[in-house]
């Protein structure tokens, strides 16, 4: 049987905030995101999202007296910590990382119930496949297979007060860029990934663009690191997509979250958004 590649396209991202889900889901809801009620993991954690176009944010974690389950979840550090890919066939994927022996551990099945707008109930059911853990510094990277679409893409959960449409650009900070990108070429194919000039490898991923560059790049872009950056590679910021910068400064004035306002952006330093630099633009 043929083994076809992967094809990149960002499903979602991960922030992890171990057991502070309720102060994470108010300062996200501050930062104007429409979030998810609570959902509970068939395997023992729980969340929150913001639904967007073609992808979304999750706010990771557990409730009090279950952060024993999950116990790999919750070693990196707080922040951005899943950098996740679409897919359709998570068993063809599986497949494919073990041709090229950059396999983790076998696809997982599991759900969580939901709530929908109309007040009705469901399941979300999803089947995940890993990339080999010793890979991804600082985090995971995995694939999503949804079996239950409509469960996460609710058009009435797409709608935020800031005006997000889309994460649309997602960046591992790292003193080789080269480095933390070889994996995503071994992934993907070498020809998915492109030298820039000021020294990063981008790979396009569906609306989103994956980024892996140098301190100095994400400094300049986003008013700095986290503040526990220690050189090694990490998950570091993510640009958000606004249909209008005025409704994002509107939502962190009312929120009384601190920004730095460019020209053609407004950012949200990793210290007030759970480690996670935060650019909006149009």
């Amino acid at each position: 049987m043929a083994i076809s590649l992967p094809v990149p396209r960002l499903d979602h991202v991960v922030i992890n905030v171990a057991d502070q889900l309720d102060d994470a889901s108010a300062l996200f809801r501050r930062l104007g995101f429409q979030l998810t009620e609570r959902g509970h993991h068939s395997l023992g954690s729980s969340n929150h999202l913001a639904i967007f176009g073609d992808n979304y944010l999750e706010l990771l974690g557990f409730e009090a007296g279950r952060g024993n389950l999950r116990q790999d979840l919750w070693q990196s550090p707080i922040g951005l910590s899943g950098l996740v890919w679409k897919t359709e066939d998570a068993d063809a994927v599986w497949r494919y990382l073990e041709s090229q022996d950059i396999d983790g551990d076998q696809p997982a099945s599991f759900f969580r119930p939901v709530t929908l707008p109309d007040g009705s109930e469901q399941e979300a059911r999803f089947r995940t496949v890993r990339l080999r853990p010793s890979l991804v510094a600082n985090g995971r990277s995995f694939f999503c297979q949804h079996d239950t679409p409509d469960s996460v893409w609710q058009d009435a959960w797409r709608i935020h007060p800031n005006g997000v449409s889309d994460i649309v650009e997602f960046v591992v900070v790292a003193q080789d860029p080269a480095a933390a990108a070889q994996p995503y070429s071994r992934l993907f194919g070498a020809d998915k990934l492109t030298a820039c000039q000021e020294g990063a490898f981008v790979l396009k991923a569906g609306v989103a663009t994956v980024r892996f560059a140098a301190a100095e790049y994400v400094t300049q872009r986003f008013a700095g690191l986290p503040l526990d950056y220690d050189g090694s590679a990490r998950m570091a910021g993510l640009s958000l997509r606004t249909t209008d910068l005025r409704k994002v400064k509107a939502s962190l004035l009312l929120g009384d979250v601190p920004f730095r306002e460019e020209e053609s952006a407004i950012i949200v330093g990793a210290e007030q958004a759970f480690g996670v630099a935060l650019r909006f633009q149009q």
